[in-house]
């Protein structure tokens, strides 16, 4: 039985650290181990996961600190309060609509001669001078882009109720001149004495509805489109009776009375049997505003001279 006091190498090798180790130390404060601080969190917790609550970084806060004052400026040096007469001016009186003006007044200067010869220009000789006919085209384009796309289209394709401006097919006639009065006073509105104006009948208040069959079966044969033939002789008498007065006893219309021409297949509301009965029935009644007081004269020659170069000007 060994001797506990006896000196046992095993235990002095454990209690006497190795050569060239340094021995461990002992925790700050008088030996004792430093108690161990909880971190402190939000409160918030989720399945278990707690968030800390630590400070925010000081370069963060000094960051936010600077947008605040510098916030704080820009509302007294450029408008940024609304009120109900107006947002605040701001000490420097600088707006983005006041350099808006300023550009659109410098390039208003810059057209100018070149504006007042396309005034002064008869419309169809505007294409014998490359210089004039440039500007047109270019500032044509990007007045029907303000003004006329939003009925027309982008591309002038137009769209139901709206007319392509890309075919030969024109109510009011295509030739430069046409063109310009028809954007210069519009169709069938009540601002310009001198619109273009035409009006349709509601036949649904004059024809009994197997009238209207018989005269819509006898529009769509004169496109070989007819969806029952036995209707189309006794169509074609209500026709003359009713429609020929406008659109031509053989239906190929009427440009200076804005008749459109029914033997085309080209329809501007659909030549199918349901759209073509609520045409004949309720009538169509299409307004184009008038553009004289709300373009510059030199802005409507410049869109007339666009949409005539778009290949169905005559």
């Amino acid at each position: 039985m060994s001797d506990p006091h006896s000196n046992d190498p095993r235990k002095e090798a454990a209690e006497t650290p190795a050569k060239g180790r340094p021995a461990p130390r002992k925790a700050a404060g008088r030996g004792t181990p430093r108690e161990q601080v909880a971190p402190r969190t939000t409160g918030h917790s989720w399945d278990g996961i707690e968030e800390f609550d630590n400070p925010m970084p000081r370069w963060w806060l000094w960051t936010l600190y600077a947008t605040i004052i510098w916030g704080i400026i820009y509302t007294i040096l450029y408008p940024a309060w609304p009120l109900p007469g107006g947002a605040t001016p701001g000490i420097l009186h600088e707006t983005a609509r006041k350099e808006v003006a300023a550009d659109i007044q410098k390039f208003q200067e810059m057209n100018a001669p070149i504006e007042a010869k396309l005034v002064a220009t008869p419309v169809n000789e505007i294409a014998a001078n490359p210089e004039l006919a440039s500007f047109a085209q270019n500032a044509g384009h990007a007045v029907f882009l303000t003004w006329c796309a939003q009925c027309h289209g982008a591309g002038a394709a137009g769209a139901k109720g709206f007319p392509n401006l890309l075919d030969n097919d024109w109510l009011w006639g295509g030739s430069l001149d046409d063109i310009l009065t028809t954007v210069t006073h519009g169709i069938r509105n009540t601002t310009d004495p001198e619109a273009r104006f035409s009006q349709m009948p509601a036949f649904g208040e004059i024809l009994t509805k197997e009238q209207i069959g018989q005269v819509m079966n006898y529009v769509m044969s004169l496109t070989g489109a007819a969806q029952d033939p036995a209707q189309v002789d006794a169509g074609k008498q209500v026709f003359a009776d009713n429609c020929a007065s406008c659109h031509g006893a053989e239906g190929k219309g009427d440009r200076t009375q804005g008749a459109p021409n029914l033997t085309d297949s080209i329809w501007l509301y659909g030549g199918d049997p349901a759209t073509l009965t609520e045409t004949i029935t309720n009538a169509r009644f299409g307004v184009m505003p008038a553009w004289q007081g709300r373009l510059t004269d030199a802005q409507i020659r410049s869109v007339a001279y666009y949409v005539h170069s778009l290949g169905g000007g005559e």
